[in-house]
């Protein structure tokens, strides 16, 4: 198995396809927004006085903004999923045990776990998922010859 292999994604019938575009854009969107601001200070996005080390912060910016951008094209799409995942771990931690909010929030203004970890869910999807058949990862490393329709598709990539 060449590294490249692992950016190749499994086949999927063009409606399933259609589905993963449609929340790859979405959802990509949504991350380059929230990266933007970050990405304009990546070493202190958090402030002067956060105990976040510069590069955590860098790797936190560049994994919203660039993992967004990723998603949006279909490009190298487990390594942003991983990215992404990673951040929203920390996130939903942070949330979760740190700030001890609630899954859902009681109101508005309030902090809530529950976005971090629908990201993160949906980082997971992709990474197992991959991205579809519209998607730059195709074009470029093309697809794993697996027939997903047939249901061998797991046990032919093991």
């Amino acid at each position: 198995m060449k590294p490249t292999d692992l950016f190749k994604p499994p086949k999927l019938t063009g409606r399933v396809s259609a589905g993963l575009l449609i929340l790859r854009v979405l959802i990509g969107f949504a991350f380059m927004n929230h990266g933007f601001g970050k990405i304009q200070n990546p070493f202190g996005w958090m402030g002067p006085d956060s105990s976040v080390p510069g590069l955590f912060q860098a790797l936190a910016a560049l994994s919203e903004f660039g993992g967004g951008l990723a998603w949006i094209l279909g490009l190298l799409t487990p390594l942003a999923s991983l990215g992404i995942a990673s951040t929203m771990i920390v996130a939903t931690c942070l949330h979760a045990f740190v700030f001890g909010d609630p899954f859902v929030a009681g109101g508005p203004g309030q902090g809530s776990y529950e976005p971090a970890s629908v990201y993160l869910a949906f980082a997971i999807f992709l990474l197992l998922a991959g991205p579809g058949s519209f998607s730059l990862d195709r074009v470029v490393f093309g697809e794993k010859g697996a027939d997903v329709d047939q249901g061998r598709a797991w046990s032919s990539s093991n």
